[in-house]
């Protein structure tokens, strides 16, 4: 267990392939505890196989989600998982071309676990670098 409650968020733009590579970092047990309740409390563990990858992909693209200035969201796509010793990270794709200029970026995961939960999001697009902190209250920012 541990005193604060935080996930890291890169997304990293690639002009070549057009799409937003986005690596998310969560305590692996806060993530096991938020994947629980949205299974019935039935205890979820985060291994390197498969099995909850659906859990994980279905949680993750509710609480991360992009929309573009018309304010309609943007499709992701889960690429998987990694588990590390403490941490997990989680790998999405974002196809995207237009302006970021106006999107609406929503990043609420594991608040409706923590109060105090905060997810930082650095974005990097061509020289440009932003970085937001999301919290309880503040779970959208316009980009």
């Amino acid at each position: 267990m541990h005193d604060y409650h935080v996930s890291v968020t890169q997304m990293q733009y690639n002009a070549a392939l057009k799409t937003f590579e986005v690596s998310i970092r969560m305590f692996t047990d806060d993530l096991e505890r938020a994947l629980s309740q949205g299974n019935d409390k039935q205890r979820v563990v985060i291994k390197n196989d498969d099995k909850n990858d659906p859990l994980v992909e279905r949680y993750v693209l509710k609480s991360f989600v992009l929309a573009d200035s018309q304010k309609k969201p943007v499709a992701i796509k889960y690429v998987g998982k990694e588990q590390e010793e403490d941490a997990t990270w989680v790998y999405l794709e974002i196809p995207f071309s237009g302006p970021l200029n106006g999107c609406k970026l929503q990043n609420s995961t594991l608040m409706e676990v923590f109060d105090d939960q905060v997810n930082m999001t650095n974005i990097k697009n061509a020289s440009e670098k932003r970085t937001f902190l999301f919290k309880k209250g503040q779970t959208v920012h316009i980009l």
